[in-house]
């Protein structure tokens, strides 16, 4: 068991903004490389992403800087403006209200609007290598107070042919200096730049994450532009109809809000988290077991103890921040022979870290669309029509023939029949569905349009264009244009349903709650 941040050298404030996002427990790459970060050591980390290497370089960082010098002090470098975005999000996340400024600089945007943003003052850069190099020949970013600099994903530095800039970029800056390099792998020139540029570091390792069980249907819905995973959640649920399910989610605020939402639409469900007393969670523990709740909203801290035999869904609401973490979520599905589903909501920012995390699994995800109206419209009416047919067995069948004779004398029978469905099927209908607009035909076949490049001078050569970050916040459902239907080679396709509330089958295609990946777009997280 590693240690908690604090044993870890953390002052008392920062393990507290951690606890407000809901961390308490480093990830091993945490646990070995802070201390000595901390204690000024040169590190080098092998690491594959996912393992929450963005914590353990940036909390050292921000527990040393200078909040009252408005000047560069701490450079990380990424390999995308992807990957940028997300670093620089995580580490403002971190920061809280200390005070600390962040820039992000990368290619694809206004270099005026990013020089403008350092004139003004910041502590912490992080930047591709082609616009820290064209801010620093226009004189634009200064290394000249730098104490810190950072090397993020090495290897794949190299393999965008980022090396040579990466030299250029550390000669600038000053000698006394303390340098991190973190890498999946170290090919000889890995190596080399290391020897030249680190002084005596110390080595620290992580193995692999372990694959995901086989006997886990993986599927990740791709949540529209503009939406809130909220508003994505709804006709997921309607259209998996899950028989009992763990939802994760990374904050006790969102597992309170998401619940009271699924509660007011009629769902049962209840949340689990750090703010309930050991007696309610024991109580809803066994609610959970014995199947008087079918959904429980949790975070990974505290779901830590609701281990449920046969449970059939295992939803990541959020995005965990780790592969260790998302391997440890799903595992608890699937189990003793039996098939399980896991399902994870994927903001177009987030494709990145979902590529990642297929990798490390060694699964291929199923990727679709949000359900559309339609579909879930048609489960709804493939479920109700179950339902007759087992009414048309039951015993309480003869008491209301009397009313059927009586208004045969004035209507048609199958006008009749068809009242009778028409009555039922209203009561139980979910009222979004009366409210919420549909996904155009347009939305449905580009879900996650290639962004257009604007603005902004400097060097386009070096830069890989990342997804632009989608909407993020929590608003209750609400939002704009969305896109729904799943589809199978470019046409639509009508879902295959069952009788009961057992998920449809689908075919497959290609495609302890820890701090940290580098990858997470927002690494705020679960308690």
């Amino acid at each position: 068991m590693n240690p908690s941040f604090q044993e870890l050298g953390l002052s008392e404030e920062r393990v507290q903004q951690l606890e407000t996002l809901g961390f308490t427990e480093p990830t091993n790459i945490q646990a070995q490389a802070i201390p000595h970060l901390l204690s000024g050591r040169d590190v080098v980390g092998q690491s594959q992403t996912g393992t929450g290497k963005t914590a353990a370089f940036s909390l050292p960082i921000l527990e040393r800087l200078d909040v009252n010098h408005r000047a560069v002090q701490a450079l990380v470098l990424a390999p995308t403006r992807e990957l940028a975005i997300q670093v620089h999000d995580a580490v403002s996340t971190f920061i809280g209200n200390s005070g600390l400024r962040t820039a992000a600089i990368y290619g694809g945007q206004s270099i005026d609007r990013q020089i403008m943003q350092l004139r003004r003052g910041v502590h912490i850069v992080v930047g591709t290598p082609g616009r820290v190099i064209d801010l620093l020949e226009r004189g634009s970013l200064k290394l000249d107070y730098v104490r810190w600099f950072v090397l993020d994903e090495a290897d794949e530095m190299l393999s965008m042919g980022f090396i040579d800039d990466v030299e250029k970029i550390l000669s600038q800056a000053p000698t006394e200096r303390q340098t991190a390099l973190f890498s999946a792998t170290m090919p000889p020139s890995i190596r080399q730049l290391v020897n030249t540029f680190l002084n005596d570091p110390v080595t620290v390792t992580v193995q692999q994450p372990k694959a995901a069980p086989n006997k886990i249907n993986q599927v990740a819905y791709v949540v529209p532009r503009n939406w809130s995973k909220a508003r994505a959640l709804q006709p997921i649920l309607e259209m998996e109809d899950p028989e009992s399910a763990l939802i994760f989610v990374r904050t006790r605020r969102t597992a309170a809000e998401l619940t009271n939402q699924l509660q007011s639409a009629g769902h049962s469900v209840d949340e689990y988290h750090g703010d309930l007393s050991q007696q309610a969670r024991e109580r809803l523990l066994g609610r959970f077991r014995n199947r008087q709740v079918r959904w429980v909203v949790a975070t990974d801290i505290a779901a830590r103890g609701l281990d449920v035999d046969q449970l059939s869904h295992v939803i990541n609401f959020d995005l965990p921040d780790s592969v260790e973490t998302y391997v440890h979520r799903i595992g608890r599905t699937g189990r003793a022979g039996k098939e399980g589903t896991a399902i994870t909501l994927v903001q177009p920012f987030e494709r990145r870290k979902q590529q990642i995390f297929e990798r490390h699994v060694r699964q291929a995800w199923q990727v679709l669309p949000i359900p559309t109206r339609a579909q879930i419209e048609a489960r709804h009416i493939q479920k109700l029509q179950e339902q007759v047919r087992e009414a048309l067995t039951g015993e309480r069948l003869a008491s209301f023939l009397p009313i059927v004779r009586e208004l045969s004398e004035e209507y048609d029978a199958h006008a009749i029949a068809a009242a009778a469905l028409q009555l039922a099927y209203d009561q139980t209908r979910p009222a979004w569905l009366q409210t919420e607009a549909d996904a155009s035909e347009e939305e449905l076949l580009s879900p996650t349009p290639k962004p257009k490049l604007r603005g902004g001078g400097g060097s386009p050569r070096r830069e890989y264009s990342g997804e632009r970050r989608g909407g993020r916040s929590w608003d209750n459902g609400e939002g704009g244009r969305g896109e729904g239907g799943r589809s199978e080679g470019g046409r639509s396709v009508k879902p295959k349903l069952k009788g009961g509330s057992s998920s449809p089958r689908r075919e497959s295609a290609a495609s302890g709650k820890k701090l940290g990946s580098v990858s997470a777009a927002q690494e705020s997280a679960s308690s």
